[in-house]
């Protein structure tokens, strides 16, 4: 097969064949399941219908981390959440518990909650050291044998992590080790990358570089926890960096992503989080329902797709790939890009271009 030369003028373009895949702007916006891309809105979610709704309304199929009170009305919202109780959250002492100790705890939610239609999975921790990966198994392991049909949800540290953080010398060792001991349904891990300043913050594709190479070597898909509030030195959400965020996720091949936070905290240093400390919608709540259906009408084509490289041009961060490691195309004339390929049905070549900065 010979190979294009394209030159790419707009941020997300799926081309097959030579032809650019659209969909007309007229057309109503399907949600995809969870369980096809994810979409949560990371944190605690409250139980109140008309949220739910809205949380929808704002392209979610995930609602969050929610009590086993609320699936009725989750359920009734469209949505799907994760199921959280402080009895099942892995804390460092419930890592040390044996499986005589683990399994009534799993049995007293499971049996409640596990037929119910808005469960996708159970919330166990966020950001754990690697010193807590054989505990994080055994409860991976309980829910597995008591709830096979619904995933456990355990978010790993970014790169910029130490190693004391993370318990490991390096972030591939880090990963690697929870995927083989954890044996996880699909990689989620954090990375905050936009700065007040502008900046990208050093090590973001890096990031997506290592958690994509696991995933494909363990066939998992991930999903990238990204910003949609801003706090200490991070960027104030703009429509340009949501896209951002999203859409270099979508080129390294991301079935998943999660935004941090949709609620804003009632205390700190957070802004312009979609839903404001009070309640009420932000300018960025438009925005991210935006990026988030954009996401919906793309997916039909794109869940058809095997991620089988992705590059740098002309600039290449390190530890990523170049030009010359492309499978379809021989030149990509002007701008700095990040360019995803793919393979859709019969081997039919798709690439994914889009700009590698805000």
């Amino acid at each position: 097969m010979s190979r294009w030369a394209f030159a790419a003028t707009a941020f997300f373009l799926v081309l097959s064949g030579g032809g650019i895949i659209a969909a007309r702007a007229q057309d109503e916006v399907s949600h995809l399941a969870p369980e096809e891309f994810a979409i949560l809105a990371w944190g605690h979610t409250p139980g109140d219908a008309d949220t739910l709704r809205e949380l929808r309304a704002c392209g979610f199929n995930l609602a969050g981390f929610v009590a086993p009170e609320h699936l009725d009305a989750v359920a009734a919202a469209g949505l799907k959440c994760i199921v959280s109780t402080r009895e099942t959250h892995v804390s460092d002492a419930a890592a040390s518990l044996d499986d005589a100790a683990i399994q009534p705890r799993v049995a007293a939610l499971t049996e409640r909650v596990a037929g119910h239609p808005a469960v996708f999975g159970y919330y166990l921790r966020d950001e754990p050291s690697a010193a807590l990966y054989p505990g994080l198994a055994r409860w991976a392991a309980a829910f597995r044998r008591a709830d096979p049909k619904h995933a456990s949800y355990i978010n790993l540290f970014p790169n910029y992590a130490s190693p004391g953080q993370m318990g490991a010398a390096t972030y591939e060792e880090y990963v690697e080790s929870f995927v083989t001991t954890v044996k996880p349904a699909f990689i989620s891990y954090d990375h905050y990358a936009l700065m007040d300043d502008g900046a990208l913050r050093d090590g973001y594709f890096q990031n997506l570089e290592v958690v994509r190479s696991a995933a494909l070597r363990h066939n998992l898909p991930f999903w990238n926890i990204v910003l949609s509030n801003a706090h200490f030195r991070y960027a104030e959400p703009s429509e340009a960096g949501l896209r951002f965020q999203a859409y270099t996720t979508l080129a390294y091949g991301g079935r998943g992503i999660s935004y941090f936070t949709y609620f804003a905290p009632a205390i700190g240093n957070y802004r312009l989080a979609p839903i404001d400390a009070f309640g009420h919608k932000t300018p960025t709540w438009d925005m991210l329902r935006s990026v988030n259906l954009q996401i919906h009408r793309l997916g039909p084509t794109y869940l058809t797709l095997k991620s089988v490289n992705v590059f740098h041009h002309p600039d290449v961060p390190p530890k990523c790939a170049g030009l010359d490691t492309s499978r379809h195309l021989a030149a990509v004339p002007g701008g700095h890009f990040v360019i995803g390929e793919f393979e859709g049905p019969g081997g039919r070549p798709f690439v994914q271009i889009g700009r590698a900065h805000v």
